[in-house]
């Protein structure tokens, strides 16, 4: 996790009023291309399996969403701590059979459970 804080930091200083100014130019929207180019990158890389080029381009989405989150950060709408803390619940929620009562032996029993869970809550 140390790294992933060295990133968000790095992040922010390039955000900053001395810090690039292509970076400081961003906004949310014009991100969003961003995010749709490096998940096709990543996506190309597993469909060739280049694994040390998809080790990479997972690096360059982070660094996106990063950036959105930021930018959001910066326009008081919320920060990283607050995605990773409601995605963390919804994936707490929705593994019912891990982390509650529910039994799945099964890939398809896990995935039942999730589609209910997710219906439900």
């Amino acid at each position: 996790m140390k790294e992933f804080q060295k990133l968000l930091d790095l992040v922010e200083k390039l955000r900053a009023p001395n810090g690039c100014p292509w970076d400081r130019k961003q906004t949310i929207e014009s991100l969003a291309k961003c995010v749709k180019e490096e998940a096709n990158e990543v996506l190309e890389a597993i469909e060739k399996k280049d694994y040390e080029n998809l080790k990479e381009e997972i690096g360059d989405v982070i660094l996106t969403l990063s950036m959105i989150c930021q930018i959001a950060k910066e326009n008081k709408l919320f920060d990283m701590q607050d995605c990773l803390k409601d995605v963390s619940k919804k994936i707490i929620s929705r593994h019912t059979w891990v982390f509650g009562k529910d039994k799945a032996e099964t890939a398809e029993e896990a995935l039942k459970l999730w589609k209910k869970n997710k219906r439900e809550l």
